[in-house]
């Protein structure tokens, strides 16, 4: 008899253009389609990463060219991922554009609505799995301190962010610039 085993997975997960796909061609150095536009991602994308798998997951909210509908069902397969999943994931990977996430967190909230980035992390936290915060696109703001501060602020950690070196890597992908966030893949394989 064959006993197959599943390869832990570490997953990549966050909003449409947020440099998913991105991060994982830095990672993996696996030919993925990028662009300009949200969406380009349309279902998971795996490849070898050390002795797991790394997940490209496709991205929540808007998506060019697809209907509200398509939009939310693509939603409820993202959570149903982790759900049916969860076992097999060793860590998750959230990545935000830090250039825009306190001024989109903002505008959900002066709506008196959850974000949604808020409530990937907390949900992904509720299940019990480790979140890695990869803050993306840190080459295009102009006070990486604060800014940096006032995300963890926003995901219910303490300030200052550097006491969370374990949990949150500043990046800038397209740029190659990942050495914070392999330093934490490193600690956690």
């Amino acid at each position: 008899m064959h006993v197959i085993t599943v390869a832990k997975e570490i997953v990549l997960v966050g909003r449409s253009n947020v440099g998913k796909s991105t991060l994982f061609k830095q990672l993996t150095g696996k030919k993925v389609r990028v662009g300009r536009r949200p969406g380009i991602t349309r279902k998971p994308y795996k490849a070898k990463f050390g002795n797991v798998l790394l997940v490209d997951m496709p991205g929540f909210g808007f998506m060019k060219n697809l209907s509200k509908v398509a939009q939310k069902r693509n939603k409820e397969s993202i959570v149903e991922y982790f759900e049916n999943k969860k076992e097999d994931i060793l860590l998750v990977v959230q990545v935000i554009d830090a250039a825009s996430f306190i001024d989109i967190v903002q505008r959900w909230e002066s709506r008196d609505e959850i974000p949604s980035e808020l409530e990937l992390y907390e949900f992904l936290s509720d299940l019990g799995l480790d979140v890695i915060v990869a803050a993306n696109k840190m080459d295009r703001i102009a006070n990486p301190e604060e800014t940096l501060d006032q995300i963890v602020e926003k995901l219910g950690m303490l300030p200052p962010w550097r006491q969370w070196l374990d949990r949150v890597a500043p990046i800038s992908a397209k740029k190659g610039e990942i050495e914070s966030l392999r330093n934490i893949l490193r600690e956690c394989l």
